[in-house]
């Protein structure tokens, strides 16, 4: 077979990037990452059934490049992956706006910064352009149409309900009051096919709860009428980042992409429908019926499980469009890290500083990639109530922790661990073994627990008592030490029948095997009865019972994903010592929680064998992946 033309050579259409003028196009970009050398362009035909997902997760665990893709199975489209791989990567793709996306959110914190200091602003009043998107009547992406069958059907686990789009941005409009200035750009997931969706005719639409889609979703709805939306794959990497921030209800996710991306978003009028980004590479394009909904999913999710199939809105589609040589950009998701966790850290990065003008007291919010991101938040706060106290105890930190639960994708926090920054001003929120030794110095199980027994928790998280549906509990610590915390296993320390082979985690806390799980049995209760005052088990302030203890006390991040993702408060709380009153639960004695697997959580995602020995030919020596993972 004949060698491709190469896909990426700069031309007197295409030329070479220029520093300072971002990217037009997700093609631009790619020749920038392989002029670098940040990108590796693969000949060598590639399975999109799970063999393309394989492939990218190893090289994003092996810290690999960009890949292109230029012969996928079944498709005459290429595929990229990785291309936010590593942070590096990330700021690279970016080197010439984040600078100013900083200053737009330092004059955001203060607005009398600029006139203190101009010269650090002199780059705003060209970032505030930006913020604009432009409407033009052509662009690339009306080249050309396609079908939903000719797309790359990139399937990632086994017992996918079938191929998804895993980078796409998803547009809607307020059907009250439409146009770009209220859009909604976000990145929810699709599934091409399967189901019982009509073949080239329909596609899956989940999104979770918490998310702008669902505002437009509901006007529509009570309107009568179907909502218009496409779906963007490709384009400027900038129009990816905007699909994933968390912005303000009411902020522009195209305003935030022309800032980014260092040019106003080009957007094309298309009479009857929606505008589409010009310089996208395709757009799906429909409308959801405002009443119906079809099953979606099994999914391999990022919290390292399936997401089940549940009903869901699904998109009639009208039209593919694609622009000549378009590039389909995907990623895979699963137990974290993944290349979803870059995305997480650049939204740490440029959101981050913004935390306390939202929330008064909140000094540094951290959502815990290795728990999947929604299980777990760690904050860290002022506690400024009372300073004239003689005994210090949480109060403006609780405060703080209810501001943070009534915050957009925050209120999906399951678990809020919140700390007193003035006990250890250098404390922080990303060192995560510190900041936990830091809470068990001082937390009283007694007094510190604050739960919420019937709420909203994320609608990919299993462990609760219904889809969307659990509980939360924080827990708040504030004040001197109050204990210390043992590194090591206790002598004579004795573990109730039926538990065993009891493992450190991180000092103060102890993983300890537990039978199976079954339903009606009180293993929890029993484990947390009958323990003496000198049983050397209550040294420990936090015990977690596993179905692996050796495997969750292996390393910190086995014990977060565990832990967090495997238990629901209310239900999977216990405590040495326990009690109620007035309402209130607590315990004296150490807190226990149930990280078993139960028979209503989702399965955890495996690798299939047979592909994973594919991909290990693919990297042997003198095959085309050699030395890259």
């Amino acid at each position: 077979m004949a060698r491709r033309p190469p896909l990426l050579e700069a031309t007197a259409t295409h030329p070479k990037v220029r520093r300072g003028m971002g990217y037009r196009s997700l093609a631009d970009c790619l020749r920038d990452l392989k002029r670098t050398g940040r990108l590796i362009e693969i000949d060598a035909e590639v399975d999109p059934h799970l063999e393309l997902a394989a492939i990218q997760r190893r090289v994003y665990q092996a810290g690999g490049p960009a890949l292109l893709f230029r012969r996928v199975r079944g498709t005459p489209f290429p595929a990229a992956s990785n291309l936010f791989g590593t942070m590096e990567r990330a700021r690279f793709l970016f080197r010439d706006t984040l600078e100013r996306v900083g200053r737009l959110v330092e004059l955001k914190i203060d607005p009398s910064a600029a006139a203190r200091a101009p010269w650090r602003f002199r780059g705003v009043p060209a970032a505030l352009w930006t913020l604009r998107p432009r409407m033009v009547s052509r662009g690339p992406i009306l080249d050309s149409l396609t079908t939903l069958r000719a797309l790359p059907a990139i399937q990632s686990w086994p017992a996918d309900g079938g191929p998804f789009v895993t980078l796409p941005q998803v547009y809607t409009e307020d059907p009250d009051r439409p146009g770009p200035a209220r859009s909604n750009l976000g990145m929810y997931r699709v599934q091409l096919s399967g189901n019982r969706y009509e073949p080239d005719r329909e596609v899956g639409l989940h999104y979770q709860i918490h998310r702008g889609i669902g505002v437009h979703h509901a006007a529509a709805i009570r309107r009568g009428e179907p909502l218009r939306v496409n779906i963007i794959v490709g384009g400027p990497p900038a129009m990816a980042v905007a699909a994933v921030m968390p912005l303000p209800e009411g902020l522009s996710e195209l305003a935030f992409a022309g800032a980014l991306g260092g040019r106003r978003v080009a957007m094309v009028r298309v009479p009857g429908g929606l505008p589409m980004p010009a310089e996208a590479d395709f757009v799906i394009r429909g409308t959801i019926d405002p009443n119906a909904r079809k099953p979606e999913g099994p999914f391999g999710d990022h919290l390292g499980y399936y997401s089940l199939a549940h009903d869901f809105p699904y998109v009639r589609v009208e039209a593919v469009h694609h622009r000549r040589g378009a590039i389909w950009p995907f990623t895979t998701v699963g137990r974290p890290p993944q290349e979803d966790t870059t995305f997480g850290e650049l939204i740490h990065e440029l959101t981050g500083p913004i935390i306390p003008t939202v929330v008064a007291g909140a000094r540094a919010v951290h959502a815990v990639d290795e728990a999947g991101v929604h299980p777990l938040l760690l904050a860290i706060a002022s506690e400024r109530y009372v300073p004239y106290a003689e005994v210090r105890r949480p109060q403006e930190i609780l405060t703080v922790a209810n501001a943070l639960l009534g915050q957009g994708q925050l209120s999906l926090a399951k678990y809020l661990l919140i700390v007193a920054g003035d006990d250890d001003p250098s404390l922080d929120v990303r060192d995560i073994p510190a900041f936990l030794r830091h809470l068990l110095e001082r937390i009283d199980w007694a007094e510190d627990l604050h739960f919420q027994t019937r709420t909203t928790i994320d609608t990919l998280d299993y462990s609760g008592h219904g889809l969307n549906a659990g509980s939360k509990v924080v827990m708040a610590a504030a004040g001197p030490r109050r204990r210390e915390l043992p590194g090591d296993l206790p002598p004579g320390l004795r573990l109730p029948d039926g538990f065993g082979e009891p493992r450190v985690v991180l000092p103060g806390i102890l993983a300890v095997r537990g039978p199976a799980f079954a339903p009606g049995a009180d293993h929890l209760g029993a484990f947390c009865r009958d323990h003496p005052p000198d049983d050397p088990i209550r040294r420990f302030p936090l015990v977690v019972i596993a179905d692996d203890s050796e495997f969750t006390a292996r390393t910190v991040r086995n014990f977060l994903w565990v832990t967090f993702t495997r238990s629901n408060p209310a239900a999977d709380i216990d405590g040495i010592d326990a009690f109620t009153e007035q309402k209130h639960w607590g315990c004296r004695g150490p807190l226990v929680i149930d990280a078993r697997i139960k028979p209503h959580h989702a399965p955890p995602l495996v690798d299939d064998p047979d592909v994973e020995r594919r991909v290990d030919a693919l990297a042997a020596p003198g095959g085309p992946l050699h030395g890259i993972y």
